[in-house]
C-alpha cells in the first residue's frame, strides 16, 4: 500500500500547539538526552520526522508520544530551539483528537471558547436540575443529608453511577479506537498481550515511566494529583452515603477524603504556581487546556471541602449552596473532560506504556523463534 502524505500536517498540529517544527533538522540530539528512548520507540526524533514528512497514518499509529513525560530534555537540549517536548505534547492533544469518534476532543483543543461554553453551559444545566429535582422530591433546603435532605445521598448515587455507565462507554469506544490506530495491523499474539499485562495497572498507579526522568519532583507532583483524584473518584462512586453523612465525621471514610483533597489542593497550586512563574521546562509553555483542566479541578477540590466544612459546622442550607455549585464543576469536568479533555490521559498513557511493551514482547518472541529455529537447522 502507497504511504500517503498529509503536507498540511505541521500546521495543523500547531492548531494543538506544536511549536517550531520547521526548525528540526533531525539531528538526534532530543533522542540523545530522553531516557524514554530505546528502540523501537525513539523519542521525540521518531515523531518529529513523521510529523515534518506528512505521515499521518504512521503518527496515528505511534505511542511515542505518550511515552513522553515532558521533562524538557529534549527542548533544552535543541540547537534550533525547535521545541520537540512542546511539540509531544501537541500530539497528544492531536491524538486524542483522532481517538475521539464525536469530534469534541479536536473542537475543544482548537477552540478555547467553545470547551469555556460547553462548561459553562453543563454546569447552568447542572445547577437547574440538581435544584429542580430538590423542589420536585420534596427536600428541605436546610436538611443536608437524610430522608428530607434537598439532595438526598442514595439519589446522587445513582445519577453518579449513571454517568459513570456513560463515561465508561465514552471513553471505551475511545480506547478501542485508539488500539486500533496502534495495535491494529501488528499482528501481536494474544501471549504478548497477556505477558505485557501486569504494565496496565503498575505504569497506572505508579506512573513509573515518568520517574525515570531526572527530574523527580515533577513526578511527584503528578502522582500525588492523580492518587488524589482516584481516591476521591472510589470515595464517591463506592461510599458516598458515608462521605455525606453527619455532622459527625466517620474517619473510615472521610481520613482518606481529607488526604485526598490535600493532595489535589497542593498539586494543583505546585502546578498553576509552575505554569505562572514558568520556572521550568514542562511549564514553560502552556496551552489553554492546561490552565481549563488545572483551574476546574481546583474550583472542584475547594468546593468539596467547603462543602464539608459547613455541613460539620451545622450550616446545612449553606452546605447545600455549596453542593450544588460543587456539582456544577464536577459533572462538566466529568462529562467534557473525562473522555474528551486533558483527564482521558489518564487512560491513555498507561494504555500506551502497556501497547509498546505488547509490540516489545512481540519483536523478542518472534526473534526467539528465529533464533530457535536457526540454531536446529544448524544441528540438522
Amino acid at each position: 500500500m502507497a504511504t500517503q502524505i498529509k503536507p498540511g500536517l505541521s500546521d495543523e498540529l500547531r492548531a494543538y500547539g506544536s511549536e517550531d517544527v520547521d526548525k528540526c533538522y533531525n539531528c538526534g540530539n532530543c533522542s540523545a538526552v530522553c531516557v524514554h528512548s530505546e528502540a523501537p520507540h525513539v523519542l521525540p526524533r521518531r515523531s518529529m520526522h513523521a510529523l515534518q514528512l506528512g505521515l499521518e497514518d504512521k503518527l496515528k499509529g505511534q505511542v511515542e508520544p505518550w511515552l513522553c513525560s515532558y521533562c524538557g530534555e529534549c527542548s533544552e537540549q535543541c540547537p534550533k530551539e525547535a521545541e520537540p517536548g512542546e511539540t509531544m505534547m501537541s500530539m497528544r492533544r492531536w491524538l486524542t483528537a483522532k481517538y475521539d469518534f464525536s469530534g469534541l476532543s479536536g473542537l475543544f483543543y482548537r477552540s478555547p471558547a467553545w470547551e469555556i461554553i460547553a462548561i459553562v453551559i453543563a454546569a447552568i444545566l447542572t445547577a437547574i436540575g440538581f435544584v429542580a429535582f430538590g423542589i420536585l422530591n420534596g427536600g428541605s433546603f436546610s436538611v443536608y443529608d437524610g430522608e428530607d435532605a434537598f439532595l438526598p445521598a442514595y439519589y446522587v448515587h445513582r445519577f453518579d453511577w449513571a454517568m459513570a455507565i456513560v463515561l465508561v462507554i465514552l471513553l471505551g469506544i475511545n480506547v478501542m479506537r485508539m488500539w486500533r490506530n496502534v495495535m491494529g495491523g501488528s499482528g501481536a499474539g494474544i501471549g504478548s498481550y497477556f505477558a505485557a499485562l501486569p504494565q496496565l495497572p503498575y505504569q497506572f498507579f505508579t506512573q513509573m515511566k515518568y520517574r525515570q526522568c531526572e527530574r523527580k519532583r515533577p513526578w511527584a507532583v503528578h502522582l500525588a494529583l492523580m492518587l488524589s483524584y482516584v481516591t476521591m473518584l472510589i470515595l464517591i462512586m463506592f461510599f458516598l452515603r458515608y462521605m455525606q453523612a453527619g455532622p459527625e465525621i466517620d474517619w473510615r471514610v472521610h481520613i482518606f477524603g481529607y488526604m485526598a483533597s490535600v493532595g489535589l489542593i497542593v498539586a494543583l497550586i505546585l502546578n498553576l504556581r509552575g505554569r505562572v512563574k514558568k520556572d521550568s521546562p514542562q511549564h514553560a509553555h502552556s496551552h489553554e487546556s492546561d490552565w481549563m483542566f488545572l483551574v476546574l479541578l481546583l474550583v472542584v477540590a475547594v468546593t468539596g471541602v467547603l462543602q464539608n466544612i459547613l455541613h460539620r459546622s451545622g450550616l446545612d442550607e449553606a452546605a447545600n449552596v455549596m453542593y450544588i455549585i460543587h456539582l456544577m464543576g464536577v459533572v462538566p469536568m466529568l462529562v467534557l473532560e473525562v473522555p474528551f479533555g486533558k483527564w482521558a490521559h489518564l487512560a491513555y498513557r498507561p494504555l500506551a506504556v502497556y501497547f509498546a511493551r505488547v509490540q516489545v514482547h512481540e519483536v523478542e518472541t518472534e526473534a526467539a523463534k528465529a533464533q530457535k529455529a536457526a540454531a536446529a537447522e544448524a544441528a540438522s
